[in-house]
């Protein structure tokens, strides 16, 4: 399927002038030829060719432009033709004509003849051959090339800039070398010289990685796998504090769970909010997927004590993941939320705040410097969630639905199958298979099927679980039921981040129906299966165990629905049968392979017949092949009889069966056995020469192929931006010319490729079997792609220059997220796995994901490996590969592979190498169907090979003694040679070329030419005894000469290049080789190239590589500085005391001079020595240099004692300085500082702090501060606070003081693999070499031996001190440590400081800080010591314990001598002021004017000149700065230290010498402890001042013992209570009352509580008190906390101390006689900041503790004394707060001085009584006084109802008398009486 275009003339050109043409079609574009000074005409006469893999539409546009070519600037457009392709798509074939346009579309004079070809796949258009052509130029034949499609491996797209000429050569001649500009012929420079080689391909590391042609693919080199070796893990959990905890006056402990190990913390008494502060560590050593999966319980239980295990209220979990992939691997002061697992509907149950971080091997946690608490009280802004988790989390239920499985291994001996079939009289199924669920620490299992290998379930585990969870995956295990212990058949992880979406299209997770595969160890059972742990999903499984049919939903919940289940126990309940159809249609497909060579066979197997075995899931698998099926075509049976469908009769080689049709096909899935034959010492081949074995295996699996296809064409594009991204790095690392292009190239080529995918994976959307979430994720591909493709054309056109690094870390992110979106969750067809078989026994294996060979056709979407040969390495399974055992080949294939429909499957042969003859294994009819059984190759061809191996640098130490003895062996094919033997060096110069003669290979000629098989070399250590033991591997390609073709520029000779060489997956150093191909024609061997002679005559017959290909050298002069060696090691149990150092470079080297006592005097004596080398121009193929100490024994005898090797020279090439020093204009510079300081005396005087109050750590706390703000990085900081805190060491702020004295350790023995990860290199270090290197070409300009004073014997080492001994005072500093590792029972330590330095040794154990992680020192020491001898300080801190030794925690080693010689200063930080008193006191002996005098000398600069106005020159600077000072009795007097100091300050800005001078500063250093490399153990936060003996002595050292907390008394006076809620209810009236109480104290002394007396009968909740409280209290009033001592139980040895935020509690209770007293309300008020106390009861709302944040707050601190009503508050059932009080309090604070003058009584006792309380009379018992309280209940509750009584008895009396005396009165006024 192509699209050719033949470009014939342009006619009716203006003017004269060079043209070149540039054709477009989907984004490729191709460039003609110049046609230099054509006139009117230009005859290009080209074709340009464009494989298609889908077919061309006929609205797609093909554009031709135009132009007119330049070499200086670009080029300029004539015109462009553009053409839609209906025609073509319609006849095939078209011949034009036509005017082009210009710019405004309108048509002009010139006019273009083209011809089109168009031929489809389907042959719908008339067939047409390529020789129907003209005859296209010969020189235009390495552009005419195919490639695999628009998208692959190298077809370079591009827009305007196109495809540049040199990326075509590049790409086309695969040329593996980096090719220079000079090595392109002169016509591609014409070419190219005006195109922007945007898109130049540069071979990245590994020569491999550039694969041109498309019969190969490209192999993998790292032979290991990487999962599943454990590592060391530490987790550290800090629970600071609880906040909110649900529940009335609980007893809390917080539990941290982290698998199984569980930790608590002590109990805090009464309280809903605890602070605890402690700190836990736990240890683990497991693989990383273990580890990650593992998962984080924080739970906080009530009351729990040694008899009852106490009640939950909460718990919170996650994963060790979910915390390993935040930013720095840690949470940091965050909010955890708990929720009760039994009662989802009931919301938030409380908050811990807790620091959470996980730390490998290797990783550093940057801990942020603890900032003021403000910000995070904020508990909803700081929750303990990854970034993009809501705040507000959701129950939801997770539904796991188990369908059926099959394929499942035999899991019992056949003897019990016997055993079982006499007694029962049946063949049962040998396995009884359950599946278990393992998700977010809860387990659910199915029920288990008894003896079924196709079992059926038809259950769903449900899971309830917070949404989004912070649980990642979900473990699905097949297990099978035993009486004794149940084992895993297999096991397969879900992924949830990969079947959701979290993005606000996104969805939720779902999966399935689908199949999953699970992969194992082999199915051969046996009692102890050594690889069980494959089975339990550790490692790369090496068999496949079986699938399950399993779906995924969520659902979430609402839990306000009352009919929800509350509990989150797992449930499990059956669920209705799928249809078959439901996971796709079963479809037949068809695997080929063909084993084109099988070399380097390890020889540890022997030489019994090897044979092959592929298989598909268990189709070829020989062990469960159970009988044949029926007919092939017949649907599988319900549950799917895979085992029953495999073949058990496989053929090898019969031919006795006749094959009449295609269905009855019978697989081979294996190799005929064959004895292997030696190559050499180590391995074997396989004679396979012209007669390769076939296999072919037919299978059937649901059709899923469009998820293969869609994470194809995602891979293809990952590899090539990859590949793409490697060599951009590579160019910025060998700093060649413009890697900005090349990152646009690669941005282009992703956009284009994923707007390709977008119409790619759009089709066939309604194929069967297509589940939610191949929808789903179709769609949030499709939208990812889409996005992806914008931002990198938005990138691309930001690259420039100065931004290639920020967007390669862009493009970086890109491919990791290309590469989580190919990963397709739902699997289809299981992986191919091959294994060699020696006598029937399993040796190695290889796996191979199906979707890497499954065919389309469409390119973009076949499998990288579909159809091409590929190398394939065998390797051990399991455990067995891990290690040394593991990195050997066990053997390499030449393998080809084709996986497909087997109704696709006509052109399963076509990738293959051409000339060959299919041989069928069945003589018959039906011959077209049947595949072949083996081909027989009649084509083959001869070369020679020849590597050029030059040199390898930095490789492994084999040996004990550091070093190695290496060679390396190149293999070929089946033959294999050796380098000579190099002894004891890492940097071998091998200079030896291997020829191979006669090398036959298998194919067509030109084929060979593109695309030869690889070459392997190996680098052995040789060892005296034994075998030689292996060190590393690297691949190579060798650049091909056909015999027609010419052996010179640009191709030949082939450039020396670098190959990474891999020891598993680690690198072990480097291969500088090149490697060419020569085809041996009829002629013979006299055709090639010729060899030139051994030119050594000591070498004997060695052949050195030759002239052209060898790097051209030129003179270079290295110079040495010998300064000394420090602390070296013993050597064969005897010291070192007369050492020398040998330098060797290129064969040429130096010694220093004898060391005559390396005890008294580690220097030597002569300082500078020189010698001169040849080495090569291009700096990049510098030999390293090697540095060996010797130690002179007595006799002549020499002892190596260690080596180093120095791979880079660059950073010691010497380059003359400037001498135009830059001179600025100063007058806008003064301008700028008078307004600086302006503006900085304005600020200062707005709130000046009293400087008595100002000490060290105010300076320190304002440093601290500061940091915060900026956030980690340091930036200058206010005047007033002097002191910069580094979060690091300050080496790594000052590269390791290494300005002119650079440090070399010397090692000694064998290096360690990272296997055996407890050993890190430090045990290899034998000792230091201090000196430094400087080289230069020769000859060196005069300019600069003709400085004034140049020491000829120092050459460029001048000004140098000299290295006598010198005597220093050090003076040590150590501020605090953070975080140290626990090292007691309690999860605390005692820590104190040990100082070592040489022979003096400083133990502070008296001063132990007891029970603390965090414990501050603030210690000064100070030890005198004498450079050389002593230079090496050890600051240590150890673990006080009372009885046995103290245990190191961890411990810190600064190197002085490299400190004290530095040009930055590092003897004694420069102060931000200058101040004669103070705690900012000057701290240097020498002032800043003569350390500015003395700078100044040595650096032969000009000045200082002090100038009137507060003026200073140096050299061709001026500073500013203050000219007065004043003393200690405040006189200001004339002084220029402040300008001195100004311009030491901006030293970096003095032209030449200038450079950062080190300010006052802390630095903070990890402490490491031997025993547990890599990890840190704490930081320790310190900083160390140097004062050399021999000036005036320094002053006393600053002051920095820890503040002393001030004691303080809290006063608290209780005057009322008021509408505090009513609890009880009166016995007789049933009325409501309570007896209230108030309690108070302040957090962490809960023993020190204070009630008030009781308020009896409050009838109102009114409660009258007038009592008092008083707490004393040691307070820090720069960290705002509390200090408690207190011992922590009755056992412990001394007191503790805590610190402890200053919180006061108050709570209202109400008293009762009998039961326990009931808690009503609580307020804590944080005495630093409170809202202020409402003037009235009324005004007193619950809003005071709702609105905390936005109310304004004052500080008890600052207003001594404050008074009002505060509201009391507690939780309601739906946990809302209610109020349930207010009281009316008086706080009062003073200092204990003050507390003394005016003491006062607790209660209301003496001194200073407060009054007793106007209590109504009831509140007294009513049995005291019954009447009286019977009275006032009646009057007080009754009293309206009485009167409205009476009067109603008063009314109704008159109303009686009246009509009892009516009658009488009625009579008598009758009568008349």
């Amino acid at each position: 399927m192509a699209l050719v275009v033949y470009l014939k003339t342009v006619t009716e050109l203006r003017g004269k002038g060079d043209r070149i043409a540039k054709v477009s079609f989907r984004g490729l574009s191709f460039y003609s030829r110049v046609l230099e000074n054509c006139e009117d005409e230009a005859r290009f006469e080209e074709a340009f060719r464009w494989p298609v893999a889908s077919k061309v539409d006929g609205n797609e546009m093909l554009e031709i432009h135009i132009y007119n070519y330049s070499k200086v600037f670009t080029n300029r457009l004539i015109g462009t033709f553009r053409m839609v392709l209906q025609k073509v798509v319609e006849e095939g074939h078209l011949e034009v004509s036509d005017t082009l346009i210009d710019d405004n579309n309108t048509a002009i004079q010139t006019s273009i003849s083209i011809e089109i070809r168009y031929q489809p796949m389907d042959g719908s258009v008339r067939v047409w051959s390529d020789g129907e052509f003209l005859d296209v130029p010969e020189e235009r034949e390495m552009f005419q090339f195919e490639t695999e499609s628009l998208l692959s491996s190298h077809s370079h797209i591009c827009s305007v800039c196109a495809t540049s000429v040199f990326s075509l050569i590049f790409s086309f001649l695969d040329d593996a070398a980096i090719l220079e500009m000079e090595d392109l012929d002169r016509k591609a420079m014409r070419l190219g010289g005006g195109l922007d080689p945007d898109t130049i391909s540069l071979a990245s590391v590994t020569a491999v990685t550039t694969n041109v042609s498309n019969k190969r693919s490209k192999p993998d080199i790292k032979m290991e796998p990487s999962a599943g070796r454990p590592v060391d893990y530490q987790i550290s959990v800090t629970v600071i504090e609880a906040r909110q905890l649900v529940g009335l006056n609980m007893d809390p402990v917080v539990c941290v769970e982290i698998g199984e190990d569980k930790k608590y913390t002590s109990m805090k008494e009464s309280t809903n909010c605890p602070y605890y502060n402690e700190y836990f560590v736990f240890d683990f050593h497991v693989p990383p997927d273990v580890m990650f999966d593992k998962i984080l319980k924080l739970s906080v239980i009530h009351s729990k004590n040694l008899l009852r295990s106490g009640t939950l209220v909460g718990t919170f979990k996650l994963d060790v993941g979910t915390v390993y992939s935040q930013p720095e691997h840690q949470f940091y002061h965050k909010w955890a939320m708990l929720s009760d697992p039994d009662d989802i509907t009931a919301g938030c149950k409380g908050y811990i705040k807790c620091d959470i971080a996980v730390v490998g091997k290797g990783d550093n946690i940057k801990t942020p410097h603890k900032a003021n608490e403000t910000d995070e009280d904020d508990i909803e802004g700081n929750l303990l969630l990854p970034e993009g988790v809501p705040s507000e989390r959701q129950w939801a239920r997770f539904y796991v639905k188990i369908y059926r499985a099959e394929g499942l291994p035999k899991m019992n001996t056949s003897i019990m199958a016997n055993v079982k079939k006499a007694f029962i009289g049946e063949n049962r199924d040998l396995v009884d298979p359950y599946v278990q669920v393992q998700f977010a620490g809860q387990k659910g299992k199915t029920s288990v099927q008894k003896s079924s290998y196709e079992p059926i379930w038809n259950e769903q585990i449900i899971f309830t679980e917070m949404f989004p969870p912070l649980c990642k995956r979900m473990k699905v295990q097949i297990r099978d039921s035993d009486k004794v212990n149940d084992v895993a058949i297999g096991t397969h992880f879900i992924d949830l981040r990969k079947i959701a979406n979290d993005g606000d299209k996104g969805f939720l997770p779902t999966m399935g129906p689908a199949w999953v595969n699970m992969y194992g160890s082999t199915r051969n059972y046996t009692l102890m299966d050594e690889h069980q742990d494959l089975n339990e999903g550790l490692g790369e499984g090496v068999s496949f165990r079986a699938r399950l049919l399993i779906s995924v939903a969520v659902e979430i919940l609402d839990t306000t629905s009352p009919e929800i289940m509350s509990s989150t126990e797992v449930q499990m309940e059956p669920v209705s049968n799928i249809s078959e159809s439901a996971t796709g249609k079963l479809e037949e497909f068809f695997l080929f392979g063909s084993f084109l060579e099988a070399t380097m066979v390890d020889r540890k197997i022997g030489d019994k017949p090897i044979n092959f075995e592929v298989t598909i899931g268990n189709y070829g698998n020989q062990l469960d092949g159970v009988s044949k099926p029926v007919s092939g075509k017949k649907k599988k049976r319900e549950g799917g009889g895979e085992s029953d469908e495999e073949e058990s009769e496989l053929i090898q080689n019969s031919s006795d069966e006749e094959t009449e049709d295609d269905g009855d096909l019978v697989s081979v899935s294996s190799t005929p056995p064959m004895k292997p034959v030696i190559t050499d010492r180590n391995y074997f081949h396989l004679p396979y020469f012209e007669k390769k074995p076939c296999i072919y295996i037919k299978s059937w699996w649901q059709d899923q192929r469009r998820r293969l296809y869609n994470s194809n064409i995602m891979d293809k594009i990952a590899d090539k931006l990859e590949e793409g991204l490697n060599d951009v790095q590579e160019i910025i690392k060998t700093e060649k010319a413009y890697p900005e292009r090349r990152l646009r190239g690669v941005l282009e080529e992703l956009s284009t490729g994923c707007s390709r995918f977008v119409t790619l994976a759009n089709k066939d959307q309604n194929q069967a079997g297509r589940t939610k979430l191949d929808r789903e994720r179709l769609k949030s591909c499709m939208r990812e792609m889409e996005s992806m493709g914008q931002q990198a054309k938005t990138i691309r056109s930001q690259v420039k220059r100065n931004t290639v690094r920020d967007k390669l870390k862009l493009a970086l992110n890109f491919l990791q997220r290309l590469r989580f979106l190919a990963d397709e969750p739902q699997h289809s067809i299981p992986d191919v796995f091959i294994w060699m078989m020696s006598n029937n026994k399993r040796i190695a294996y290889a796996r191979i994901p199906t979707k890497d060979i499954l065919f389309s056709i469409v390119d973009e979407e076949m499998g990288k490996d579909c159809g091409k040969v590929k190398a394939v390495f065998l390797r051990l399974p399991g455990k067995k590969g891990f290690g040394p055992a593991g990195w050997t080949v066990q053997a390499k294939l030449e393998m080809y592979l084709w996986l497909g429909l087997n109704k696709q499957r006509k052109d399963f042969l076509s990738g293959l190498p051409n000339g060959f003859e299919e041989n069928k294994a069945v003589k018959g009819t039906g011959l077209q169907a049947v595949p072949p059984i083996s081909l027989t190759y009649n084509m083959k061809q001869v070369f020679q090979l020849r590597a050029h191996m030059y040199q390898a640098r930095s490789l492994f130490a084999a040996d004990t003694s550091g070093l190695s003895d290496p060679f390396a062996r190149v293999f070929f094919s089946t033959h294999s040679q050796v380098t000579e033997v190099l002894s004891e060096t890492l940097c071998p110069t091998w200079d030896q070329l291997l020829v191979f003669d006669n090398v036959e290979l298998y194919g067509e000629a030109t084929e060979l030419r593109d695309d030869p098989p690889i070459i392997v070399i190996e680098i052995y250590d040789q060892d005296t005894v034994g075998k030689a033991e292996y060190i590393g591997r690297t691949f190579a390609k060798p650049l091909t000469k056909m015999v027609d073709e010419h052996y010179g520029p640009p191709r030949f000779p082939p450039q020396l290049e670098y190959y990474q060489i891999y020891r598993g997956n680690c690198t072990a150093g480097e291969l500088l080789a090149a490697f060419e191909l020569l085809q041996i024609g009829p002629a013979g061997r006299t055709e090639l190239p010729p060899i030139d002679g051994p030119t050594d005559v000591d070498r004997g017959p060695i052949l050195p590589v030759p002239l052209g290909i060898r790097p051209v050298l030129s003179r270079y002069r290295i110079e040495v500085l010998f300064w000394g060696l420090r602390d070296l090691k013993r050597i064969n149990l005897a010291q070192v005391d007369r050492p020398r150092v040998d330098i060797e470079c290129a064969g040429k080297g130096i010694q220093s001079a004898l060391n005559q006592n390396y005890k008294k005097n580690p220097n030597f004596s002569t300082l500078v020595k020189w010698f001169e080398v040849d080495l090569p121009e291009n700096e990049l193929l510098h030999p390293p240099l090697n540095i060996r100490v010797v130690d002179c024994r007595a006799f002549g005898r020499y002892t190596l004692v260690g080596s180093h090797a120095v791979t880079s020279l660059r950073k010691f090439i010497y380059i003359p300085p400037d001498k135009r020093s830059n001179n600025w204009n100063e007058e806008e510079k003064e301008k700028d500082k008078k307004k600086k300081k302006k503006k900085k005396g304005e600020e200062i005087e707005d709130e000046e702090p009293d400087e008595s109050m100002l000490d060290w750590w105010s300076k320190y706390f304002a440093s601290i501060e500061t940091m915060m703000e900026v956030r980690d990085c340091v930036l200058s900081l206010p005047e007033k606070c002097g002191c910069l805190v580094y979060n690091k060491e300050l080496e790594t702020e000052f590269d390791h003081f290494e300005d002119w004295l650079h440090t070399f350790n010397l090692y000694r023995g064998k290096a360690i693999d990272d296997d055996d990860q407890n050993i890190v290199d430090d045990d290899r270090i034998v000792g230091r070499f201090k000196g430094s290197l400087c080289m230069y070409k020769l000859p060196l300009s005069d300019e600069i031996t003709r400085d004034v004073g140049f020491d000829p014997n120092m050459g460029m080492f001048q000004s140098i001190p000299h290295n006598d001994p010198i005597n220093v005072l050090v003076r040590v500093y150590v501020i605090r440590a953070t975080d140290l590792h626990p090292a007691d029972i309690n999860g605390k330590a005692d820590p104190y400081v040990v100082i070592k330095l040489g022979k003096s040794e400083i133990k502070d154990k008296e001063n132990y800080i007891s029970k603390q992680l965090n414990p501050v020192f603030g210690k000064s020491f100070d030890i005198e010591a004498t450079f050389p001898m002593e230079s090496m300080l050890t600051v240590s801190v150890y673990d006080w314990d009372l009885v046995g030794t103290d245990d190191l925690i961890g411990e810190t080693k600064i190197d002085l001598e490299n400190r004290y010689y530095s040009k930055h200063r590092a003897t004694c930080g420069i102060a931000s002021n200058y101040s004669l008193h103070g705690y900012n006191v000057w701290r240097d002996p020498q002032k800043p004017t003569q350390i500015l005098a003395k700078l100044c000398k040595e650096g032969k600069l000009d000045g200082p000149h002090y100038g009137p106005g507060g003026k200073v020159k140096v050299a061709n600077r001026i500073f500013l700065g203050p000219t007065d000072i004043e003393d200690e009795n405040g006189l200001k007097k004339q002084t220029e230290e402040h300008l001195a100091l100004t311009a030491l300050k901006h030293w970096e800005e003095i032209p030449r010498v200038g450079c950062k001078l080190i300010p006052e500063h802390v630095e903070t250093r990890p402490l490491l402890n031997p025993d547990k490399p890599g990890i840190e153990q704490g930081r320790l936060e310190m900083w160390v001042d140097m004062f050399p003996m021999d000036v005036p002595s320094p002053g006393p050292a600053i002051d920095i013992s820890p503040r002393k907390p001030k004691r303080y008394e809290l006063r608290v006076i209780i005057w009322n209570t008021d509408e505090v809620i009513l609890e009880d209810d009166d016995y007789f009236t049933g009325e409501k009352s309570s007896d209230i109480f108030v309690r108070g104290w302040l957090k962490g002394q809960q023993e020190d509580k204070q009630d008030t007396d009781v308020h009896y009968h409050s009838l109102t909740g009114e409660g009258n008190f007038n009592w008092r409280f008083v707490f004393p209290f040691d307070y820090l009033m720069a960290e705002e906390k509390i200090v408690i001592s207190k011992k922590e139980s009755l056992f412990s040895w001394d007191e503790t101390e805590y610190k402890i935020p200053a919180r006061l509690t108050m709570q209202v209770w109400d008293a009762d006689h009998f039961s326990a007293d009931d808690f009503l309300g609580a307020i804590e008020l944080d005495l630093n900041r409170f809202p202020r106390g409402a003037k009235t009861a009324k005004q007193c709302s619950i809003d005071m503790v709702l609105n905390e944040q936005e109310l304004p707050t004052i500080s008890i601190f600052k207003q001594k004394r404050v008074k009002g009503w505060w509201p009391f508050v507690a939780r309601d059932e739906n946990d809302d707060l209610e109020l349930t009080g207010k009281v009316e309090a008086e706080l009062h604070l003073m200092t204990a001085e003050e507390a003394e003058k005016s003491p006062v009584g607790l209660g209301r006792n003496e001194p200073d009584p407060l009054e007793k309380p106007n209590r109504p009379d009831t509140s007294l018992m009513w049995f005291m006084n019954p009447l009286k309280s019977l009275r006032y209940f009646i009057w007080h509750n009754y009293r309206w109802l009485i009167l409205k009584t009476l009067g109603l008895m008063l009314l109704l009396l008159l109303l009686g008398l009246f009509l009892y005396s009516i009658p009488g009165y009625l009579v008598k006024k009758l009568l008349g009486a």
